[in-house]
């Protein structure tokens, strides 16, 4: 019971994500949040567990460069323009993109049950992003695309299997928040001087969705497998959905809340079905 609760975590405090950055960062720059998120979580998963990396160092600066130099800048670009429960949801389809990346780089077509449900999805998120809900383009965009860095990111894991996920993280955090900081002076120059106000948001992100949730994700992995932790990362866009309607006050419309409930469905039906014939490769992303 207690591995199951400690893999719930993972999800829930990463789904937190949005709603911390609007009730706390939201007038900092993403760029420099991602940094202070990734470098200080980084170095301290390092002092935890030291040692070289569990990849050559080309491997570890491509992965690196995709799950967090790319992602994490992203990510926090569409929580702070995106609603929570948006962005969460749009972040949710990892399943269904990291199907259609196999596709583009390894030629590998989807079986029909999944290409099915893929589309369930689709409609779900077309619900999500109508016109008549005023959605941000830029935020959505950014939502799915750092999605997508984490799918292609997962493909390459597939070829390059990892044993010490905890070091893996660590160096991938430590490595992505470094390459960050030049990319932050560029796009949004000298940082901010971060205020009390702004401590809350900044320990959360850093300590617990970070540095507490990577070791927990690596330990509950080890512990119930990826099928398993699978099914339990459904909590990420339930735990995004509910705080951010009931702590930030969003408010979504019928057909987005259809929308939500479709890409829960489709995501819901093809991991139990990748868990019946196990087909799909097994995921090691560092996520939300």
């Amino acid at each position: 019971m207690f591995r199951l609760l400690l893999a719930c975590t993972v999800p829930i405090l990463w789904g937190s994500t949005y709603s911390v950055v609007s009730l706390f960062l939201s007038d900092l720059s993403p760029f420099w949040v991602a940094v202070w998120r990734a470098l200080p979580a980084g170095l301290l998963l390092l002092l935890l567990k030291p040692g070289k990396p569990p990849l050559r160092w080309t491997r570890m600066f491509q992965l690196s460069t995709l799950n967090i130099t790319l992602f994490f800048p992203l990510l926090f670009i569409a929580a702070y323009r995106l609603p929570g429960s948006v962005a969460g949801t749009l972040g949710a389809t990892l399943p269904l993109q990291l199907m259609f990346v196999q596709w583009l780089f390894e030629g590998k077509k989807p079986d029909i049950k999944n290409l099915l449900l893929a589309l369930v999805g689709l409609a779900g998120i077309i619900l999500i992003l109508n016109p008549s809900s005023d959605i941000d383009p830029y935020g959505a965009i950014a939502a799915l695309t750092a999605t997508a860095m984490v799918a292609r990111a997962s493909l390459l894991l597939k070829k390059w299997p990892v044993s010490d996920i905890f070091r893996l993280t660590a160096w991938q955090l430590t490595l992505g928040g470094l390459m960050m900081i030049p990319v932050a002076l560029v796009f949004a120059g000298i940082p901010k001087m971060i205020t009390t106000g702004h401590l809350p948001g900044i320990l959360w992100i850093c300590v617990f969705n970070s540095a507490f949730a990577y070791w927990a994700f690596a330990k509950s992995i080890k512990s119930l497998g990826p099928n398993m932790m699978s099914m339990v990362s459904m909590l990420n866009p339930v735990a995004a959905v509910i705080l951010g309607v009931n702590l930030v006050g969003e408010s979504l419309s019928s057909l987005q809340w259809l929308g939500i409930a479709l890409v829960a469905l489709s995501l819901i039906l093809m991991m139990c079905i990748g868990k019946k014939a196990p087909l799909k490769p097994k995921m090691k992303p560092a996520h939300p």
